[in-house]
């Protein structure tokens, strides 16, 4: 699945980083790479997937990707309040 596969980042999600830092999210790549490989719940919408991981107690990282011939390209990620997508694993 996604270990297997290479990991870009578009523009949009590079610059994503400063944008919720703005916010007070203190979000990295590796945090994006690990909710990619190890989502705790994970949904799909034709070609797109939604993985979602908790941040800490309150918040998860939502992280929207696509599966392309050779990687995985991550199109934009975003925090959410944890109760709204039932995450429930441990930060």
């Amino acid at each position: 699945m996604a270990q297997t596969h290479r990991i870009r980042f578009t523009r949009h999600a590079r610059e994503k980083f400063d944008l919720v830092k703005h916010y007070g999210f203190e979000v990295n790549q590796d945090k994006v790479l690990e909710t990619v490989r190890s989502p705790a719940r994970l949904d799909r919408k034709n070609t797109q997937y939604f993985a979602t991981r908790a941040m800490d107690a309150k918040y998860a990282l939502r992280v929207v990707y696509e599966k392309r011939k050779d990687f995985i390209l991550v199109i934009t990620f975003y925090p959410v309040r944890r109760e709204r997508y039932g995450v429930q694993d441990q930060v």
